[in-house]
C-alpha cells in the first residue's frame, strides 16, 4: 500500500543476517535500512501467498549484483521448492547455490562465520556450540503455512574456581569454555568441569498468519521478542478473521499474555486497516508491552 510495505523483517547478528518472509518490496526496505545485502545467508519463509515471497526474484537478483557468492537457504512450508522455482523462471543463472529446506519437522542448527553461514542437522545439535537455533510450527491457515522460533543459546560463564578443583590444565580452558570436548595428557576433560550455571538464551518469535491455535502458546513461550500477525483491529471483524484464518489484535494479545513473552509487536495489517493505531489501547488493556508495527522499526534484543 502507499506508505506500508508487505510482510518482511530482517535480522543481524554477528556479521549475518536471516530474512524472514519476502514481500514485494522488500530489497527497497532493506536499502534503505543500509544493512546490505551481501551477508544474507537464509530466507524463512511462513507460506505461499504472494504478501509474503512476491519480493524473492527481486532480491536475489540484487544479491547477486552485490557479490553474493556463498550459498542461500530457504526454508519454507511443503511446497515451498515448486513455489521458488517458479518464481526464478526468469533468472536462469545466479552465481550462488540455492537450498531449499522444505516442512522441516526438527530443529535446525546454525553456525555464524565470517564467510557465510553452515546449518546442521537435528541429530548433531549441541547448543554449546552453535548460534542459533530454528524451530518450525505447523499454523493453521488456507495453505501450508509455518510459524518460526530463533533461539540464540547463551554460554555458561567460566568458573575458575570449579576449573581448579577439577585440576584442568590452563592450557585447554578456552576450547573446553567454547564447547568442546577434548583428551589432553591422556585424561578426557569435558566443558562441564569448567563452566558454571546454564543462562538464559535470547528467543524471537514469529508468527503470521493463523488462527490463534493452541500450539502457539507452547511454541513461543517466555520469547523476549514475539511479532504477531494482527491482521484485524476491529472485533467485529472477527468473523473475518475466522473465515480468512487471520488474527485480531486481542486474539494476538491473549497469545502474548497466556505464553508469558517480554513484547509484542503487531505487523500484517490488513489493506482494510488504515490506520492501526486506532485499536492500540484495545491491545494494551490485554497486553501492555506491545508495539504496533511499522516501516523500519529497529529492536535490539539483548541477553537479560
Amino acid at each position: 500500500m502507499p506508505g506500508r510495505f508487505l510482510s518482511s523483517v530482517l535480522i543481524k547478528y554477528k556479521g549475518r543476517k536471516i530474512l524472514m518472509d519476502c514481500g514485494e518490496g522488500t530489497q527497497v526496505s532493506m536499502r534503505v535500512l543500509k544493512w546490505g545485502f551481501k551477508s544474507l545467508d537464509i530466507i524463512c519463509i511462513s507460506h505461499g501467498h504472494g504478501d509474503h515471497i512476491f519480493g524473492l526474484p527481486g532480491l536475489i537478483s540484487t544479491l547477486a549484483n552485490s557479490g553474493k557468492r556463498n550459498p542461500l537457504t530457504i526454508i519454507g512450508p511443503q511446497g515451498i521448492g515448486s513455489v521458488v522455482k517458479g518464481l526464478l523462471v526468469a533468472m536462469p543463472y545466479i552465481p550462488y547455490d540455492i537450498y531449499i529446506i522444505e516442512d522441516p519437522k526438527l530443529p535446525i542448527g546454525i553456525k555464524m562465520g565470517p564467510e557465510g553461514t553452515d546449518l546442521v542437522t537435528a541429530s548433531s545439535i549441541n547448543d554449546s556450540n552453535l548460534d542459533m537455533i530454528i524451530s518450525t510450527l505447523e499454523l493453521e491457515h488456507s495453505c501450508p503455512c509455518i510459524g518460526y522460533s530463533l533461539f540464540i543459546p547463551r554460554r555458561p560463564r567460566f568458573d575458575v574456581e570449579k576449573a581448579i578443583l577439577n585440576k584442568v590444565p590452563k592450557e585447554i580452558w578456552k576450547r573446553l569454555q567454547y564447547g568442546e570436548s577434548l583428551s589432553y595428557g591422556g585424561k578426557l576433560y569435558k566443558p562441564d568441569m569448567v563452566l558454571g550455571e546454564a543462562r538464559k538464551g535470547i528467543k524471537l518469535s514469529y508468527i503470521t498468519d493463523t488462527r490463534p491455535i493452541d500450539d502457539i502458546v507452547d511454541f513461543i513461550r517466555e520469547s523476549d521478542l514475539f511479532i504477531c500477525e494482527g491482521t484485524y483491529g476491529d472485533e467485529e471483524d472477527l468473523p473475518k478473521a475466522i473465515e480468512n484464518k487471520h488474527m485480531t489484535f486481542s486474539e494476538a494479545g491473549r497469545l502474548a499474555f497466556k505464553a508469558e513473552v517480554k513484547e509484542l509487536l503487531l505487523t500484517h495489517f490488513s489493506p482494510t486497516m488504515e490506520d492501526p493505531y486506532l485499536y492500540e489501547k484495545d491491545i494494551l488493556d490485554i497486553f501492555p508491552n506491545t508495539i504496533i508495527g511499522y516501516d523500519g522499526f529497529v529492536k535490539i534484543l539483548q541477553y537479560r
